[in-house]
């Protein structure tokens, strides 16, 4: 099994009185990350609720403090899994924070949109936080050895870090069409919101085959038969179901510069596969360098993730087609970042850029160094 990043950090909150709660996509290993901890929390009994029980759910629906107490009897550690199904779960997890003070209660939930909605306000100061991503090139580094793993590199840009994916080789296209045909949009089409699920999978095609390029939701609207107000719409479902995430443009007034550009990547290049029902060798496909671009991007987004750095993400862009493929902003030093792929291919930063932000630091990133990237 795979160690993930966040086990200690989620160990090590335990019994300080706060709720902790762990989102993600579906199928991202939640489950089984809190199942690894409190199996090894040998010294506390547990209990596990599994909310896609409807009597589990009715148990937690507009419950009390004696009633909860009732439910968990003897057990210090409360795990309430698929927590977002719950009406009012934020109120529930509350009366665990304030009335039974010597029980660890532990929420995930596969859906941000409606778990975090539903418990920031009564969980205001009572709850630890944590996003779980698919399997990151770091924990696969630290599974493998960054030698083999780096051999895996193309097969993690086909198919992917989902850890079922991960772990059962020569299963992955089924697999991958399972997970992106039902669980990865379940949340989405419970949603009122999504009045046509057609138009869904129309706009996720139009996403994955403009991987890599600037994005514009009128264009978009008019490839998918959708006003631009729809699409919006939809990529911030999308964004907060975990499947897709925006990179802004940097724009400081710099002559020239693009002012409102977006760029729109996938969490997981397997799922952006699946979705074109691509998955040709990287020497036969024309949009490696996309695939590329992506994989770092994600597994950028991972590694600052479990690493608690907090940085501003940007791409950069010219009127004149001049582009760094990633600028991070820390504090205020900047960062540029340009994406190779192949060996013969040359890549620099654009001295537009570098006459701009004067004193900021420059970088390749390629299959030779990507680990001083991600690691």
């Amino acid at each position: 099994m795979v160690k993930r990043f966040l086990q200690q950090a989620i160990e090590s909150r335990f019994f300080k009185g706060k709720a902790i709660l762990l989102w993600g996509p579906r199928q991202c290993g939640k489950s089984t990350l809190i199942e690894t901890l409190l199996n090894d929390q040998s010294s506390h009994e547990w209990l596990y609720l599994n909310c896609d029980e409807a009597d589990v759910r009715d148990m937690l629906t507009h419950t009390t403090s004696a009633k909860l107490k009732a439910i968990a009897g003897k057990k210090r550690i409360v795990f309430i899994d698929e927590a977002q199904r719950v009406q009012g779960i934020g109120i529930t997890l509350k009366l665990f924070t304030d009335q039974l003070k010597d029980i660890q209660v532990i929420a995930t939930g596969s859906s941000a949109f409606e778990l975090s909605g539903k418990v920031n306000e009564p969980l205001t100061g009572r709850k630890y936080e944590f996003m779980l991503y698919p399997l990151s090139f770091g924990e696969m580094v630290q599974q493998n050895g960054l030698l083999d793993e780096k051999r895996l590199l193309e097969q993690r840009m086909l198919y992917g870090y989902y850890p079922e994916i991960v772990t059962k080789e020569g299963e992955q296209e089924e697999l991958l069409k399972l997970l992106a045909g039902s669980y990865l949009y379940k949340d989405l089409l419970m949603l009122e919101q999504v009045k046509k699920p057609v138009l869904l999978d129309k706009l996720l095609r139009a996403l994955a085959l403009q991987l890599g390029s600037e994005v514009n939701y009128h264009e978009l609207g008019q490839m998918v038969e959708a006003d631009k107000n729809t699409v919006e719409k939809y990529i911030d479902l999308l964004e907060k179901a975990f499947v897709v995430f925006r990179l802004p443009a940097l724009n400081r007034n710099v002559r020239n510069e693009i002012k409102k550009g977006k760029k729109i990547y996938f969490y997981d290049c397997g799922v952006r596969n699946t979705i074109i029902n691509n998955f040709a060798p990287l020497n036969l496909r024309t949009d490696t360098g996309a695939l590329w671009e992506n994989f770092l991007m994600a597994e950028r987004v991972k590694h600052l993730a479990y690493k608690n750095v907090q940085t501003k993400q940007y791409f950069w862009r010219t009127n004149q087609q001049q582009e760094i493929d990633l600028v991070e902003e820390n504090g205020q030093q900047l960062a540029a970042f340009e994406f190779k792929w192949g060996k013969n291919k040359k890549a620099a930063i654009p001295k537009t850029f570098l006459n701009n932000y004067p004193g900021s630091s420059t970088n390749i990133i390629s299959p030779d160094n990507m680990e001083e990237f991600l690691l």
